[in-house]
């Protein structure tokens, strides 16, 4: 036979006409989130997300003529890469910031790998903890809404509008934060991930298209405030479960990140013991770490031993018969 049966790691069909819509689709759902982070933290967060944006599309582009691939920037993965990049950092990071997030996202987590569907971590979440390791006082110095700061230029007298996020005001201070401040997203936090709102109105979009199954981010928020509740920071079942479902980036990483195809289990109830497990240690790095959120690692976990929950959870194969001792 001339043709040989090539067998590799999912997926086994492409289709580019199909990938290019569903990314559309995520993109027209973090618009409202995005209009959010313009209204709370200035233009400054339109740029930002322009500047990882651009950045994405560009890093993709070079590498695809270095390894003399067809360029795949018009699948549209690289721009969602690069909002939800934006969306992790504060509006007040140099715009030199996203440049070195975009090339760590696309570069390092994603095309050395192979590409789109070939990625083991989301790329956007790898780019955020390259971030966070290697800038730790840029990524955690964050400012209130409302506050002005320079479009393009590094933002001056930081100390005078710099805040914590509710996460660590309750962490360090045990001062709580109103549920309608956190559901509106007037607070200091990330660009795209402060207001609940406007993440929850991105999320009903991708439903309403079914882009994404409810699987994976009922089950990260349920176990989110079940373990939230019952780890809380004054001890057992002294959590207060709707704090933690409103702060930080859980609704961002619940409908947007963990609902990813390439890093999250195949099965339904994979599904939902990723999420159950990333609610866990979302919870236990939120309480017990030293850093006051948690999405981003507890996701990436869930990246890792995303193989090894397809391995577990396989469905039946057709056909097969069970042997009778």
């Amino acid at each position: 036979m001339d043709k040989k049966l090539l067998v590799s790691s999912s997926p086994h069909i492409h289709t580019n006409q199909y990938i290019t819509k569903m990314m559309r689709d995520v993109l027209i759902a973090l618009f409202p989130a995005l209009l959010a982070g313009i209204v709370f933290f200035g233009y400054r967060a339109l740029v930002i997300t322009l500047v990882s944006v651009a950045s994405c599309v560009l890093f993709e582009s070079l590498w695809n003529r270095f390894m003399k691939k067809e360029d795949t920037i018009g699948d549209l993965s690289a721009c969602v890469t690069g909002v939800l990049l934006a969306f992790s950092m504060p509006a007040n990071v140099p715009l030199w910031l996203p440049v070195v997030g975009a090339l760590f996202s696309i570069i390092i987590c994603k095309q050395l790998f192979g590409g789109l569907g070939q990625n083991f971590i989301n790329p956007a979440l790898g780019g955020r903890a390259f971030l966070m390791a290697s800038w730790p006082v840029l990524m955690t110095t964050f400012v209130m809404p409302f506050q002005p700061m320079p479009l393009f230029s590094s933002v001056a007298n930081i100390d005078a509008i710099s805040s914590a996020t509710p996460l660590g005001l309750m962490k360090l201070q045990g001062e709580m934060t109103g549920y309608m401040d956190l559901f509106i997203g007037q607070i200091g936090g990330c660009i795209g991930e402060t207001s609940a709102l406007a993440l929850l109105i991105g999320a009903v979009y991708l439903i309403c298209r079914r882009v994404i199954k409810l699987y994976a981010p009922l089950a990260y928020l349920g176990s989110t405030m079940l373990f939230g509740w019952l780890m809380g920071y004054d001890g057992f079942m002294t959590g207060d479960p709707l704090f933690h479902l409103l702060s930080g980036g859980l609704m961002l990483g619940a409908f947007f990140m963990i609902t990813d195809y390439t890093t999250t289990p195949t099965t339904n109830l994979g599904s939902v013991i990723a999420g159950i497990i990333a609610g866990f240690f979302t919870i236990l790095i939120r309480v017990k770490g030293g850093y006051p959120e948690a999405v981003t690692y507890s996701i990436m976990l869930v990246n890792i031993i995303t193989p090894l929950i397809d391995k577990w959870i396989l469905p039946r194969q057709y056909g097969r018969v069970k042997k009778h001792a």
